[in-house]
């Protein structure tokens, strides 16, 4: 697991609930748990000292961010027409339905952080215990794809995807508490832990004229919909037809502010509602429940928690933004990611990567790398020039695709006049060096016009890279493969 100590913030988090679940665990493996029924639980009413107010509240909120993220999210994004994009740049559907883009992602979003240029995504909310939700599976091919769902935790669930060897046809989301048998015609039934959930599909498509033509029918049948609208046909949408609403907006370049510290305790009852507790969770649980139901009682209560709130998001989540509080060293100055969409009860992680960027794959479907800093350990600024490379053969070992992307200091893409965010696979005009190594260009000025087909533009302050390897052989999967040196030219 990543550390870091941002202030008094760790200590917080460490010193009252966050490691209730884990002692829990530890104990039940040395001694009977004792009966349910006799644990005393938190008495309501109790007069809370200040200090345990910020305590418990502070470990609440870091706890809770990426819960509350996904239902403000739901909020957002159902609210859009069918097909739709939000903002005209990222797919959103009613409840029940996906949307998808029938292209990359527009360079100026910033719903979502660190999104790639490889595939073309698709977005849907869900709420599986009232609809349960038909995804279609369309013939894909030899091309890579994958549908990542996620429940309202931000761990994934199921497993739909080439890494899967998954059939063509349709398959059935569910909810928790969905009784029912397989209908006919459905390939498998999928069962999320939590009502509220959401799709990511992902299908790569190479950056050319021809793969982007091609791509489209297969595009068009990526669609989902209630259960009572399911006939065994397959339907088709024309999604370069998607209207555009209008959704929040971000200030500032950073990513849209998915959870207002001011708002943070009054949603918080309700996710808890909404989301049962992993086992060992249970103590978890009724300590917050005791802290809302003080809040509730005592405006003076309620007015510390807010404020202890909005100085967590200052001084902790705030700098989960930065990529070395992300994962683990990965070597050569680079960091990986770690538990990556089955985060259990890892929630630093989960929590760092619900700001820093959001809905990652598991790690047998895709593998993350990132850094800030050069081979000497300095901040990366376009002012600078650096040359990525990758020895022959040492390229990232996978069965899908590869890619490096530059972001800029929000963790979003640097407009430029090449319209170019990444280089990898889908790159068909990557030259390579005399000995077979790959050497990749990153700054604001272009290394001349013989390398400038590997060339990554970045703007003239910091800005950080990013390696995806997506369905990792050995040395990905089992953690032996390292991430280039980035050097510093001039």
């Amino acid at each position: 697991m990543k550390s870091f100590t941002p202030k008094s913030a760790l200590t917080a988090l460490v010193s009252l609930a966050l490691i209730a679940p884990v002692a829990a665990t530890a104990a039940a493996t040395t001694a009977p748990a004792p009966q349910a029924a006799a644990l005393a639980q938190p008495a309501k009413g109790v007069q809370m000292p200040a200090e345990y107010v910020k305590t418990l509240a502070r470990s609440a909120y870091v706890w809770g961010w990426p819960l509350v993220n996904m239902q403000n999210r739901f909020n957002a994004i159902t609210k859009a027409p069918y097909p739709g994009k939000l903002n005209g740049v990222l797919p959103a559907a009613p409840r029940g339905q996906i949307s998808m883009l029938n292209d990359y992602i527009d360079p100026s979003q910033n719903f979502i952080a660190c999104p790639n240029q490889d595939v073309a995504y698709g977005l849907g909310f869900f709420s599986l215990d009232e609809e349960p939700v038909v995804i279609q599976v369309p013939d894909f091919g030899d091309r890579f794809w994958v549908y990542a769902l996620y429940d309202q935790r931000t761990d994934q669930f199921g497993e739909l995807g080439k890494p899967y060897h998954s059939k063509p046809g349709f398959y059935l989301l569910v909810g928790p508490n969905w009784k029912g048998e397989k209908p006919a015609g459905i390939q498998a039934v999928v069962r999320s832990s939590t009502a509220l959930a959401n799709g990511i599909p992902r299908v790569f498509m190479d950056d050319t004229a021809a793969d982007r033509k091609a791509i489209q029918p297969l595009l068009n049948q990526v669609v989902a919909y209630p259960l009572s609208q399911f006939d065994g046909k397959m339907k088709t949408v024309t999604w370069a037809d998607s209207k555009a609403i209008q959704g929040p907006k971000s200030s500032g370049g950073g990513e849209t502010k998915w959870v207002v510290p001011e708002k943070f305790f009054d949603q918080l009852g309700a996710v808890l509602d909404a989301v049962p507790p992993l086992p060992g969770e249970e103590a978890l649980y009724a300590q917050y429940r005791s802290l809302l139901d003080a809040g509730a009682k005592d405006p003076a209560v309620k007015k510390l928690m807010v404020d202890t709130a909005k100085q967590a998001e200052e001084d902790t989540i705030k700098q989960f933004h930065q990529w070395k509080h992300n994962g683990v060293p990965a070597g050569n100055g680079w960091n990986r990611s770690v538990n990556n969409a089955q985060w259990g009860l890892d929630y630093f992680n989960r929590t760092g990567t619900s700001k820093s960027n959001m809905f990652d794959n598991r790690p047998n479907e895709t593998q993350y790398f990132y850094t800030d800093n050069d081979a000497a350990k300095v901040q990366l600024d376009g002012k600078n020039s650096y040359e990525v490379t990758f020895a022959a053969g040492q390229e990232p070992p996978v069965q899908g695709f590869w890619s490096m992307t530059l972001y800029n200091k929000h963790h979003f893409f640097y407009p430029n006049e090449l319209k170019r965010f990444s280089l990898g696979t889908k790159n068909k005009d990557l030259k390579r060096n005399a000995d077979g190594s790959l050497t990749l260009y990153v700054g604001a000025k272009s290394p001349g016009k013989a390398k400038e087909s590997n060339w990554l533009p970045a703007p003239k302050d910091s800005f950080s890279l990013y390696i995806r390897a997506y369905w990792g052989k050995a040395g990905i999967t089992d953690g032996s493969w390292q991430p280039p040196v980035i050097r510093k030219v001039r």
